[in-house]
């Protein structure tokens, strides 16, 4: 079964939000905290070891309520339950949502067509789990007996930002192999890493659900030429696996039958870390740190899934979103993680927000008449304090932002840790409070001004303050708690498709560009120009065939 579909403006509780955002949103968050002495303990979260505070946000417990009324109307609790229990809920391309059960107990039982798919879930684990410490411990060697030393993710979209983001995460727990990923069709990208590459020691991991993804194969073909230039044909077995459900086309690019590791349809591009796609990250950081990844996100598989909303990390999430979007017009988030670690964290977010929630269509085919998804954009903290803070600081964009931090520092540099973690928690607090005209006028006047040089600095000087944050504090940067994160961020983008009453599973709008490439790709190749493109294209593609 698929979805329930209501428009979330049509309610009740939307119409009720309304009036109590017309009552609150002039108001500053000092208000809210001088009026309320238990404002932390009602909007923050201990589990396990995260502490979420939601409290420098411009919400109240009604808020939080309100929301609440809002997720009975539009079915939430029965969305989860579809969600996790194998319901078409892509219903626009037929198929399950169940990246959920590629980190599942073994005892779970989830159905998709009648068939639990468990047991093939584990098959495929043992299955990476096998390869992983072959190689990793010199067992798998390539054509001319040699050990591997280097790892090569050729892939796109989920197919490289999930694996590429995870390992580069977890670069503290990274074994010896050295791990390198290629996804852009530029071919620039590729000659980059094989120079660096010997053939001999290198092992290439090709992921591409249907084998036909155009720039994955380009890479790919492109890769085994090079490779075939010093090594027999048959040297492809040793040093070439893939992950996908084409068995015949990978067969024929070469590939043993042996090393193709399968997925499911059911299983999204920008989900699929956990699935086989994972591969690069079991061969990167070992695959017991792959499975702790899985286990974390299993964990809040299980918070989200069973937590009250009233403090359920996810669900609260998704509000705030839906809160500063629908209510506040504010266009974009900010992901601020501040270790260096998570480099990649916000690129990653882009496609898992953007792709599944810019929709303009809602789940009966209506266009919206309200605004689906958000901008996301972010850079670690303190290096983006130095770049963009200016914006949010004083800028006339309202921008939500969650902080991520977490609290000890992996190589126990305790100086360089505590300097990390004071600008982490002093920034939330200059976004919520600002510093207002007394303030700048005692400050200058402290630093010997005259009155008249006070009085022009002072606009300049002011922070209105009232910025929304969320601080999202985690004891430790470990694969468990790294699965927790990225599964938290997950289950906020299913609930945002929820209330929102669109399909935040399926991509269309990532095909037509494809579509009209492919036939530009002749044109340009043929030197045949059609004139069925616009004067624009059409000039586009005569300077470039003629340059």
């Amino acid at each position: 079964m698929a979805l329930k579909t209501t428009n979330p403006t049509k309610t009740n509780s939307w119409k009720k939000l309304e009036s109590h955002f017309s009552d609150i949103k002039s108001k500053h968050l000092k208000e809210f905290f001088s009026s309320d002495k238990n404002r932390i303990k009602d909007l923050s979260i201990s589990w396990e070891d995260f502490y979420v505070d939601f409290s420098k946000n411009r919400i109240t417990k009604k808020t939080l309520s309100l929301f609440n009324e809002l997720a009975e109307e539009v079915h939430l609790k029965d969305a989860i339950e579809r969600y996790f229990t194998g319901d078409i809920i892509n219903k626009t391309e037929g198929r399950a949502v169940l990246h959920t059960a590629l980190r599942a107990s073994r005892d779970t039982k989830v159905y998709v067509d009648g068939e639990d798919v468990i047991p093939e879930v584990y098959q495929v684990r043992e299955k990476i789990r096998s390869f992983s410490e072959a190689v990793i411990n010199g067992s798998h060697k390539g054509y001319t007996g040699k050990a591997i030393t280097d790892i090569v993710n050729i892939g796109i979209g989920g197919s490289d930002l999930g694996p590429a983001m995870v390992v580069d995460s977890l670069k503290y727990y990274q074994n010896h192999l050295k791990p390198h990923f290629v996804s852009n069709v530029d071919g620039d990208h590729y000659q980059e890493i094989v120079k660096e590459l010997n053939p001999e020691t290198t092992l290439f991991v090709i992921v591409s659900k249907t084998f036909t993804t155009q720039e994955t194969l380009s890479n790919a073909n492109s890769i085994r030429n090079w490779f075939l230039k010093s090594t027999p044909k048959d040297a492809i077995a040793k040093h070439f696996v893939a992950v996908s459900t084409n068995i015949e086309s990978v067969k024929a690019f070469g590939i043993d039958e042996a090393n193709i590791f399968p997925m499911k349809d059911w299983v999204g591009g920008r989900f699929s870390l956990w699935s086989a796609v994972g591969l690069s990250i079991s061969l990167a950081v070992g695959n017991d740190n792959f499975e702790n990844l899985l286990d974390g996100a299993k964990e809040m598989d299980i918070h989200f899934r069973s937590a009250p909303f009233t403090k359920n990390i996810p669900v609260i999430a998704a509000y705030l979103t839906v809160w500063y979007n629908n209510f506040f017009g504010a266009e974009s988030e900010a992901i601020i993680p501040y270790t260096q670690y998570l480099n990649q964290f916000a690129t990653y977010l882009q496609q898992g927000i953007m792709e599944s929630n810019g929709k303009s269509v809602d789940r009966d085919g209506n266009k919206t008449t309200f605004e689906t998804g958000t901008l996301i954009w972010g850079e670690p903290g303190t290096n983006s304090q130095h770049a963009f803070f200016q914006l949010i600081h004083q800028g006339t964009k309202l921008i939500p932002a969650d902080f991520i931090a977490f609290a000890e520092s992996l190589h126990g540099n305790k100086d360089h840790q505590d300097k990390l973690m004071s600008n982490y928690i002093a920034q939330t607090e200059a976004l919520m409070n600002g510093k207002t005209t007394e303030e700048v006028r005692f400050e200058l006047k402290k630093d010997g001004l005259g009155k008249e040089e006070i009085e022009q600095l002072v606009p300049f000087k002011v922070f209105d303050g009232n910025r929304p944050t969320t601080s999202i504090f985690i004891k430790k940067l470990a694969p468990k708690s790294l699965g927790k994160l990225i599964a938290m961020y997950e289950h906020k983008i299913f609930v945002q498709g929820v209330i929102w009453n669109i399909y935040s599973y399926d991509q269309f709008g990532v095909e037509l560009g494809k579509q009209l490439a492919k036939t530009i790709l002749n044109e340009l190749q043929s030197n045949k120009l059609s004139n069925n493109h616009d004067e624009s294209t059409l000039g586009l593609m005569r300077y470039y065939n003629e340059n």
